[in-house]
């Protein structure tokens, strides 16, 4: 090999798929650096408070080409006031229960139910654990486990390969309590359309497909307890949803110009966060005698990627994560949503969010996690940081703890990771002590 070519080889560049496991919130869409105007922030983190309640509230920075979303660098690292500010105590012991850890694939998915975490992988399997035991699993025949919830006995899980399957739990038999009940569709309705010309929708150019299949990985999906219902998001750009008793398939909803990466239900509404950098609100309307979502409400438009959603139903606040390692928050006034600011805590893309009472959780490429408490006013505050995972942060799931003191609620946060592993944090929403 000449000296030339050896340079050559040297300098080529291993391909994204080999090291991001090809998700569309980490693929690389910044061949070139953007140009963004510097806004203030409104988000605090230890005793530090700068506000900026104003609807263009926000922030982003010139982007310097690089492999994947994961990398890119938060401004939040240029900001002078990081610098100078109190920053709570990074020694997690105290937050820290305990890690679940098992060689066989990244962490994609968490969802509780009870006294049970249920975890999902790369590896096709579904694990059930107890007490930091692993009490059971169950196993897909194919497809990275990308999405889990969890509807009465019935267990919900979205893969890569574009299903989503159905299990069911039962007391009846000990050894295997989850058995497979069926998918989505059903192999009933999705015989049933093929056979109608008329229910073929063009995905691609000279591809088409039943309207009622998603044709490629199922990313997200979200429960509307209340009304039955179940939503799927995808990266085909679609939102599908499900009547949760018969399984069927009620609408395809042509949501995004890119891969939707979150889907939420919230008060009647059900809000879709997509790689085209936006995040959309749709309402359930009677037109014609017939039930359709119709979109009332282009929350955010940006040229980075929006890679999660959480709900405080409570407190009517939608909070979304980005690519820039941004979390914007949006509050409820009438029948619509008004930006309400910005929260800084990250140097690389927020990839998972999670809500529980005045709290909300970001979870990071950085392989951080930050717990933000919202007071009363609106304002937001830098409880925690939590490190140890030696991944980015996948996904999160947070319960109650049932052993919390009266007047002090306190709750149990899983983390999941590309590190293979599921941490177990216990978390207040009183602010700890704070050190230099």
């Amino acid at each position: 090999m000449t000296k030339e070519a050896a340079t050559r080889n040297s300098l080529r560049r291993p391909k994204l798929g080999t090291l991001m496991h090809s998700d569309p919130n980490i693929s690389s869409n910044h061949d070139e650096p953007h140009q963004n105007s510097h806004r203030n922030s409104n988000a605090s983190v230890g005793n530090l408070y700068v506000y900026d309640r104003s609807p263009n509230s926000g922030y982003a920075s010139p982007s310097p080409y690089s492999l994947s979303p994961w990398n890119q660098t938060s401004p939040f690292t240029k900001s002078p006031w990081i610098r100078s500010s109190p920053v709570l105590s990074l020694d997690n012991q105290q937050n820290l229960i305990g890690s679940l850890f098992r060689e066989e694939g990244h962490i994609y998915s968490l969802a509780t139910s009870g006294p049970f975490l249920y975890t999902g992988s790369d590896s096709k399997n579904i694990r059930v654990w107890n007490d930091l035991k692993e009490y059971s699993g169950f196993k897909s025949s194919s497809g990275l486990v990308k999405a889990i919830v969890i509807s009465g006995e019935k267990i919900f899980t979205g893969h890569q390969d574009g299903k989503i399957r159905v299990w069911k739990f039962s007391t009846k038999n000990f050894r295997k309590p989850y058995k497979r009940v069926g998918s989505l569709p059903t192999t009933k309705d999705f015989i049933k359309t093929s056979f109608n010309p008329k229910s073929y929708v063009e995905v691609r150019r000279r591809f088409s497909v039943p309207w009622i299949k998603h044709f490629d990985a199922v990313s997200c999906m979200s429960l509307d307890e209340s009304q039955g219902l179940l939503y799927s998001g995808s990266w085909d750009k679609t939102v599908k949803v499900w009547r949760i008793s018969d399984l069927k398939c009620l609408e395809s909803i042509k949501a995004h110009d890119d891969a939707v990466n979150s889907v939420t239900a919230f008060e009647g509404l059900v809000l879709t966060g997509s790689a085209d950098g936006t995040v959309k609100a749709f309402r359930r309307e009677l037109i014609g005698g017939t039930t359709r979502h119709v979109l009332v409400q282009v929350l955010v438009k940006k040229e980075h990627a929006v890679t999660a959603l959480a709900v405080n139903a409570a407190e009517g606040v939608v909070y979304g994560g980005s690519s820039d390692g941004l979390v914007n928050f949006w509050e409820r006034e009438n029948h619509f949503m008004a930006h309400g600011g910005v929260l800084r805590g990250h140097k690389l893309a927020v990839l998972c969010l999670a809500a529980a009472g005045t709290l909300v959780l970001s979870g990071s490429a950085d392989k951080s996690i930050c717990v933000w408490r919202r007071d009363k006013g609106g304002d937001h505050i830098c409880l925690h940081v939590l490190t140890g995972h030696s991944g980015p942060i996948k996904c999160l799931a947070v319960a109650e703890d049932q052993e919390s003191p009266d007047g002090d609620p306190r709750w149990v946060v899983y983390s999941g990771s590309l590190d293979k592993s599921v941490r177990v944090w216990r978390v207040s929403g009183h602010a700890p002590e704070l050190k230099e």
